[in-house]
């Protein structure tokens, strides 16, 4: 029986995510501090939320390839907001399926849901928008090279 890696997410009291990759014995572990990166994003009029993704995307990335280096990873995941991603107050991600060079990952946590992410006027009015990403990122040959150079 073939064990599959593990990326488990998991959000703490709306202050931090972690992200972990596990395989075997072998393990990796981010953590974002949401209250630094947001107060970084508000001070240079940044949209929380897009920003937010791409920082996921990337800690999630960098957790595969310190335990899995790879070439492509592919991360498919919804994205619930309560308005456009450039002006949501609040995201609900939902991991569908995660692969590193055709290698699948178990998700454990799939969901993380956080609020707060900018203020919003008294008139706000909420409206439900859910957006699908589907998308590969490459490790560049010298960073590939690296995390290779790491793992052994």
């Amino acid at each position: 029986m073939a064990v599959s890696p593990v990326l488990v997410i998991k959000v703490v009291d709306n202050t931090s995510v972690g992200v972990r990759a596990r395989l075997y014995d072998d393990f990796s572990e981010h953590e974002i501090v949401l209250n630094s990166v947001l107060t970084y994003w508000w001070a240079n009029d940044m949209p929380p939320a897009i920003k937010f993704l791409e920082l996921l995307d990337s800690v999630i990335k960098r957790t595969i390839n310190e335990i899995m280096p790879h070439k492509m990873l592919n991360l498919k995941y919804k994205v619930k907001s309560n308005d456009a991603l450039e002006k949501a107050s609040e995201i609900e991600i939902k991991l569908i399926s995660i692969t590193a060079d055709d290698v699948g990952f178990k998700i454990d946590g799939d969901s993380i849901f956080l609020k707060n992410l900018r203020k919003v006027e008294d008139d706000f009015e909420p409206k439900e928008l859910l957006t699908t990403f589907d998308q590969s990122i490459e490790t560049p040959d010298i960073v590939l090279k690296k995390y290779m150079e790491m793992k052994n």
